[in-house]
């Protein structure tokens, strides 16, 4: 059913919109953290809803599902982490504490970057290719000592004259419908790094998302996210990203409890067609991506 509601949307958008649409990547995060979470990325990928997903590398089901990933055509990213162990050794903290620490330079700059290599590794190893771009389990790419220690590594990597990952920018896009707790918590999270960031990663040569959107308490269930969700698809802006963290069911401890299972159940649903043609928006598979733009100072 999803595939053909495909099809026909897309006969409708180019009727409907032949001139007015714009590109706009839907990224959903945590593929790897658990099967539940894997399978609705895969379903909403074959219902033409996402451009990619970014991967938890050690969490538990990532080498299993990570075939579903790559039959489904999205675009797939290192969803770079520091904050959650996953049973695995390395450099992790809460996310307050982690932030503390990379703002007073603290972190063992070697540690960092092993970490950083480590995680490559293991993508390169299971997907068999290079991640399509790079962003931040909490937002974590953009902190000082790991950006600087993530950029180097990339170059090291990925010469300029080839494949080269494109990077998230938290730059907060159009707050237009959203509360004011909504709106502060976009502002905090590009407050934390996306002004260095985007000049970073400009100075090195790589590509960004134009603006971020997604940003929320996980509250609300599906008749609040499906509220928000409108207000971004009408508010979203060529080149821009929605982050999403949908899942099947909900999934055992995780603190998004019932959230996930709410996105998956709006992402999937007609009237989200409907707003995907009504607002014109194009779901990019490949990025559709900016040099940094002005942002907050971080």
């Amino acid at each position: 059913m999803c595939n053909m509601e495909r099809r026909l949307t897309h006969r409708r958008d180019s009727r409907e919109n032949p001139l007015d649409t714009k590109s706009v990547m839907i990224c959903a995060d945590d593929f790897g953290l658990h099967p539940a979470i894997d399978a609705a990325i895969v379903e909403l990928a074959a219902c033409g809803r996402l451009s990619g997903a970014g991967c938890l590398v050690d969490g538990p089901s990532f080498a299993e599902s990570a075939p579903g990933l790559l039959a489904s055509g999205l675009e797939g990213g290192l969803h770079l982490n520091f904050t959650e162990s996953l049973a695995s050794g390395g450099l992790f903290m809460p996310l307050g504490r982690l932030a503390r620490a990379c703002w007073a330079r603290r972190l063992d700059p070697v540690a960092v970057g092993r970490q950083i290599a480590a995680q490559l590794d293991r993508y390169e190893a299971v997907m068999g290719r290079a991640p399509d771009y790079v962003d931040g389990h909490q937002h974590v790419h953009q902190f000082p000592q790991i950006r600087e220690a993530l950029m180097g590594e990339l170059d090291r990597r990925y010469p300029a004259d080839g494949h080269r990952p494109w990077l998230r920018s938290t730059r907060a896009g159009s707050q237009a419908g959203m509360a004011p707790g909504t709106r502060l918590k976009a502002a905090v999270i590009a407050v934390l790094g996306a002004r260095r960031h985007g000049r970073l990663a400009q100075r090195h040569g790589y590509r960004l998302n134009r603006a971020l959107l997604g940003v929320y308490d996980f509250q609300g269930g599906a008749a609040g996210y499906a509220g928000l969700l409108h207000a971004w698809l009408a508010a979203a802006g060529d080149g821009d990203l929605i982050m999403c963290h949908p899942a099947v069911r909900p999934v055992p401890g995780d603190p998004l409890g019932a959230q996930r299972q709410a996105e998956f159940d709006v992402w999937r649903s007609g009237e989200t067609a409907d707003w995907l043609r009504r607002f014109g928006v194009r779901v990019s598979r490949r990025a559709v991506c900016r040099r940094p733009a002005p942002g907050p100072a971080a």
